[in-house]
């Protein structure tokens, strides 16, 4: 298993590297492999919410006896667990690989960091649509740039922060 695991951490490092080329002088290897894994782990869970909420659910309430689920937010509740587990494996195993923290320990602050992503995207979206009277698409779009930019920093430095991170902030 540990060899399959391995192999396919190399495919998918291989993967990223050739299509990182071009951008070689822009932007660091790391920030690119977020973005990469980021937009794949992103187009996921729209296709696996687009396939539960109208293939498996068949756009129908869940009533589960005591309490009937909208069958949009059923496809989040389904989808959000896969995509949580993907979301850290990529984070862990491809963009932050060089954290000494414990994986438990970092499995808890991606848990957190979610959890601050999704609120933010409600708080803003609220914001942006309910009081600056902003059009829903164009508020999600800022939203987003907004959500993204936080994940990828509270990442970085906090749930897969690195030795080097943790010695700069001993010297200072």
């Amino acid at each position: 298993m540990k060899i399959l695991l391995h192999n396919l951490r190399l495919l998918v490092n291989g993967i990223i590297d050739w299509f990182y080329k071009p951008f070689k002088r822009y932007i660091p290897p790391e920030t690119f492999r977020y973005a990469a894994t980021g937009g794949f782990n992103t187009a996921l869970d729209i296709f696996l919410y687009f396939v539960f909420y109208h293939y498996v659910l068949h756009k129908e309430i869940v009533d589960l006896g005591f309490v009937a689920i909208s069958p949009h937010i059923a496809a989040f509740i389904i989808v959000f667990p896969i995509t949580f587990t993907t979301g850290f494996l990529f984070a862990k195993f491809i963009t932050f690989t060089n954290s000494p923290i414990k994986g438990r320990v970092q499995l808890f602050r991606y848990g957190l960091t979610v959890t601050g992503s999704i609120l933010l995207n409600y708080i803003l979206l609220k914001f942006f649509v309910e009081y600056l009277l902003v059009w829903p698409t164009i508020a999600k779009i800022i939203t987003t740039v907004i959500v993204v930019a936080y994940s990828y920093f509270i990442q970085r430095f906090f749930t897969f922060k690195t030795a080097s991170q943790k010695l700069e902030e001993n010297h200072e």
